[in-house]
């Protein structure tokens, strides 16, 4: 198939890139130059595992190229996604400037049938709007499709390539044939294609997300609750996980969640639950548990050591999660900010995400080439993303290197009795 796929961010050069994959002929288009060209050469701008060698690779067998071309793309496809971004706007709902400016691009540059099809996570009544907008721009017959994605950041490829589902909001019966057509070799190993309208479709990334936010918000309550009735909340979580009927996903307590996902999308469903006069009430309580888990963080911090003024604090792990360098909304953004507001000194680390963090925090934090560099005369050292290379260390190098043998684990990498029994002042969440 011929394939447009407006927007080259994480979205839009996973599908580009995936589709390209399966055979597809695929234009990849981006407004910014800079970007096209690095994209062009075969390196793409964001860390996410396997992604740029798929790219390489089809761009070497001229299956996946890009250009800041629009028209040119949609001339030459069938299929159109709209791959751009939606960022939070001022009152927390989705900001659709992009997307609409995409479509009527698209509609502008139509000679004949296409399928529109809104891959960025957008509110209801969104596939509507880019109808009207369509319409008002072209004569040429067309469809609107929803296809929301489901990709983790660090698996998104597999995500892809393997789906659990895949979601298709279509309003007639030949967008829906093409859509099936398109996902056919991705659901050989029986995952369905789920058809509904675009109103389904396009609710069910928000309340999938909200739903996943909902479970680490929880958790993180009950960890903070066995905290104080000296429960363990890895005994809890597996007892409950177990349970059929809620599965052990998502269930891990820490630090809260980040990313690009979940905190937008919570607000923007939150947004939308108010500009159809409904109380959201627990998604409320979800964001507010959220923001205080990273926070009550730094307070075991200073419960501990006491004033932090002058002290120097490792942090192991600065991305939201591992196998990415995205820190859009990464706890490590607060409790950094935090631990410099009480007067401590950072010194931190990650794999991926420091050349983003540099930029963040500047020379207020002060970031170092290896894990092991950060801990040199640190008071503490604050695991925050679970990176692989943090789960077995040489723990008594670690000791060696810090002033103090005090480590606050924000994801429960580590067991408390071995801790102890190395010697380390040890503290983790709901244990």
């Amino acid at each position: 198939m011929k394939i447009a796929v407006v927007g080259s961010g994480y979205v839009g050069l996973v599908v580009g890139a995936c589709l390209a994959e399966n055979g597809n002929d695929v234009i990849g288009v981006d407004k910014a130059e800079a970007k096209v060209r690095m994209l062009q050469r075969g390196r793409i701008p964001i860390y996410e595992p396997g992604l740029e060698e798929l790219v390489r690779r089809n761009r070497s067998e001229k299956r996946l190229t890009f250009t800041t071309d629009l028209a040119r793309a949609v001339r030459a496809s069938q299929i159109i996604f709209i791959a751009v971004g939606t960022p939070q706007g001022e009152d927390g709902s989705a900001d659709l400037q992009h997307v609409m400016q995409v479509a009527r691009d698209v509609a502008r540059a139509m000679n004949g049938y296409k399928v529109i099809v809104d891959k960025s996570t957008v509110p209801v009544g969104t596939a509507a709007k880019v109808r009207e907008v369509i319409r008002r721009e072209t004569t040429h017959p067309f469809s609107v499709v929803s296809n929301p994605e489901f990709l983790k950041q660090g698996a998104a490829v597999e995500d892809f390539m393997k789906p659990d589902r895949v979601v298709v909001g279509a309003e007639d019966e030949r967008a829906a044939g093409i859509m099936q057509e398109l996902y056919a070799p991705f659901i050989r190993t029986g995952a369905p294609i789920m058809l509904m309208d675009c109103a389904s479709a396009e609710l069910c990334k928000y309340a999938a997300n909200a739903l996943l936010a909902n479970r680490i918000s929880f958790m993180n309550e009950i960890a903070n609750l066995c905290e104080l009735c000296g429960a363990d909340v890895n005994q809890v979580r597996k007892a409950v996980g177990s349970d059929r009927r809620i599965g052990p996903s998502f269930l891990f307590p820490g630090v809260g969640y980040g990313g690009s996902c979940f905190p937008k999308d919570v607000k923007a469903l939150l947004k939308f639950a108010s500009q159809e006069g409904y109380d959201f009430a627990i998604l409320k309580a979800v964001e507010a548990v959220n923001e205080a888990q990273k926070k009550r963080f730094v307070t075991k911090m200073t419960a501990r050591l006491g004033s932090l003024k002058g002290k120097t604090i490792a942090i192991w792990g600065l991305s939201f999660k591992p196998k990415t360098d995205d820190m859009r909304e990464a706890p490590a953004i607060v409790i950094i900010e935090r631990l410099l507001q009480l007067g401590a000194k950072v010194r931190a680390y990650d794999p991926e995400a420091m050349p983003i963090a540099k930029k963040l925090f500047g020379s207020r934090v002060t970031f170092t080439a290896k894990g092991y560099e950060a801990l040199k005369g640190a008071d503490a050292l604050a695991v925050v993303t679970e990176w692989n290379e943090f789960r077995e260390p040489d723990f008594a190098k670690m000791r060696k290197l810090m002033k103090a043998p005090v480590v606050f684990d924000g994801r429960n990498i580590y067991e408390p009795a071995q801790m102890r029994a190395l010697g380390f002042t040890y503290f983790s969440i709901g244990r």
